[in-house]
């Protein structure tokens, strides 16, 4: 019993991403300096801060988009200051980003969308990537929607679908971007219900919003950029 509680332990503990002094750029533009930050397994974490702030940036290099130049980074096993423009594929493979905008591609079925992206990770399997699509779907309360258009559903659904897209690689961190960005209230709530579900799983959740009445209803740890810099608040609570 104490074997398995260690273990239950260490994966709770698990370290999913580091930055050390960190400096965050968008083209030559200094936006978030000196920053340190870190997410274990499992851990849902807001990201906050007015336009501008470096919320974006902040994503746009923990998925290799803007380099890291300054400080040291790791996430999921790989070094963002080392970072070789051949690895990044392999990087992505294990982060699951979700945006605002859901990013589905319309003259596609919900089924050929998600294996356009097995397909394009290199996994050419039509009976394995059948059984992945058909797991997302069902986790997501899709199980029945993969031969839909895009334009067939709603907007809830259309970001249901894009968290399933996101877990097609059952990546140990999803990056969600303003995820509720284009939804009515009842639906986002829906939405954070479904990210609950997935954090609760093990899966590390790293969400940037401006939704704070989210916030209050769904109370989690919040790192907030504000005048370069990152404050965190660790408890459960605005």
């Amino acid at each position: 019993m104490n074997d398995i509680i260690s273990d239950i332990k260490v994966l709770q503990e698990e370290t999913i991403l580091n930055l050390k002094n960190a400096d965050i750029y968008q083209g030559n533009h200094l936006i978030l300096k000196d920053i340190s930050i870190e997410l274990n397994r499992g851990d849902f974490v807001y990201l906050i801060g007015s336009t501008g702030s470096g919320k974006s940036s902040l994503l746009k290099t923990l998925y290799a988009d803007i380099p890291l130049n300054n400080g040291e980074g790791q996430i999921v096993d790989y070094n963002l200051r080392k970072m070789r423009d051949n690895e990044i594929p392999f990087l992505r493979r294990k982060l699951g980003v979700v945006f605002q905008d859901f990013q589905l591609l319309m003259d596609r079925s919900v089924y050929d969308n998600l294996n356009f992206v097995l397909e394009a990770t290199g996994q050419l399997k039509s009976n394995d990537n059948a059984d992945k699509i058909q797991h997302v779907l069902t986790r997501v309360g899709m199980a029945t929607k993969e031969h839909k258009m895009p334009f067939q559903l709603s907007g809830g659904e259309q970001q249901r679908i894009a968290i399933a897209r996101a877990l097609l690689n059952d990546p140990p961190l999803i990056l969600a971007d303003e995820p509720t960005g284009n939804l009515d209230p009842h639906t986002s709530e829906e939405i954070m219900h479904l990210l609950e579900e997935i954090s609760a799983s093990g899966q590390t959740i790293l969400m940037a919003t401006h939704d704070y009445a989210l916030l209050l209803k769904f109370p989690h740890a919040t790192w907030k950029c504000s005048n370069g810099s990152i404050s965190a608040t660790v408890q459960k609570t605005l």
